[in-house]
């Protein structure tokens, strides 16, 4: 899908899937994942999904493409765009011919062509000046990193997963990107530590443990070490109130996926929180479960859906059910009402 607006200022727009933002125009920082970047006009970035980014004025004008083929992130060439290092990565739009082409036509060839385009580009730029092997090797690392931060690996047992030899790798990465293993390992936690703090309300107990710390103690005096501050303060200093959007957020989801999604974890994934803390909002916020909420949008589509006239056969099929008899059962276990029944009620 591609869009091109102009973004809120300091809104936190989360990404769902890979995506790539093209910064057109505009004076300010833009941010991503805690990390502020100046004078970015001209720069394409690729974010994965999990990361978010925000702009700090309303001056920028932005071309957002999504891509939603996953077939094309199967090559592992695709890391160097998406899997960013010690900082954020990007292409020069004005030192690429073939990436200025691609994004001036009106309506774009495949999806594909871009994401050649830009590797074959980042690598012709070379950022970390080394061979195609090395950086596999690189890219490698952060791949189980971002895979395995919360088992809190040691660097031997880390870097065993990829090969062998821990010396060599922990000697390329400080020779061609200026950090350890154990550096990228620490980044990278910290990063989904903060996440979790800034823009969710569960308790840093929670955080915690879901985090892969057994001691809660030893948690805040890590982060304290790697950021000046405690978990607490941290949450204080960013400010951001889940509550201002919580509900409309949790309802247009609903809304939009009741039909083919029915767990839990679906929703607390794309709100940003864990399950636990998604169930202890419902039920605090709308004095109901998502199980409630959920049904409850079923049978709303339901009643819509038989009052256009659909048959029963689809509308079941529609929201999920395997057979016309299951859906007539729920809608009258929460209804009173079989179909047919409501049916010669509202049409009298």
């Amino acid at each position: 899908m591609v869009s091109k607006f102009n973004p809120e200022i300091n809104k936190i727009y989360f990404i769902e899937s890979y995506t790539l933002f093209h910064i057109i125009e505009g004076q300010g920082t833009i941010q991503v994942d805690f990390k502020n970047y100046l004078n970015w006009d001209d720069k394409l970035i690729f974010l994965e999904k999990g990361q978010y980014i925000k702009f700090s004025s309303d001056s920028f004008t932005v071309r957002k493409i999504e891509f939603d083929n996953q077939v094309l992130f199967e090559s592992q060439d695709v890391r160097i765009l998406f899997k960013h290092l010690i900082s954020l990565g990007y292409i020069d739009y004005l030192e690429c011919k073939d990436c200025q082409e691609y994004l001036q036509n009106t309506i774009f060839s495949s999806p594909k062509d871009i994401i050649d385009i830009s590797i074959n580009q980042w690598y012709w730029q070379n950022p970390f000046n080394a061979d195609k092997k090395e950086y596999q090797v690189i890219f490698d690392v952060k791949e189980v990193i971002d895979q395995e931060f919360k088992n809190h690996l040691s660097v031997s047992e880390l870097v065993q997963k990829i090969s062998k030899n821990n010396q060599n790798i922990n000697y390329l990465l400080k020779n061609k990107i200026g950090v350890t293993v154990k550096k990228l390992q620490t980044k990278k936690r910290l990063i989904e530590d903060q996440k979790l703090i800034a823009f969710t309300d569960s308790s840093i107990k929670e955080i915690a443990y879901e985090q892969g710390y057994k001691d809660v103690a030893y948690f805040n005096k890590n982060f304290k070490k790697n950021t000046g501050i405690t978990p607490s303060e941290f949450r204080d200093e960013i400010g951001y109130q889940l509550d201002d959007h919580f509900e409309n957020d949790l309802f247009k989801l609903i809304q939009e996926f009741h039909t083919s999604e029915k767990k839990l974890s679906f929703y607390a994934d794309q709100m940003h929180i864990s399950e636990k803390t998604l169930a202890k909002k419902v039920r605090q916020n709308l004095n109901a479960s998502m199980g409630q909420l959920i049904r409850q949008e079923i049978i709303r589509t339901s009643k819509e859906l038989l009052l256009q006239g659909d048959k029963i056969k689809n509308i079941a099929y529609f929201l999920g059910f395997e057979e016309a008899n299951h859906f007539s059962s729920f809608f009258k276990l929460h209804t009173k009402l079989t179909p047919t029944d409501f049916l010669k009620k509202y049409n009298r």
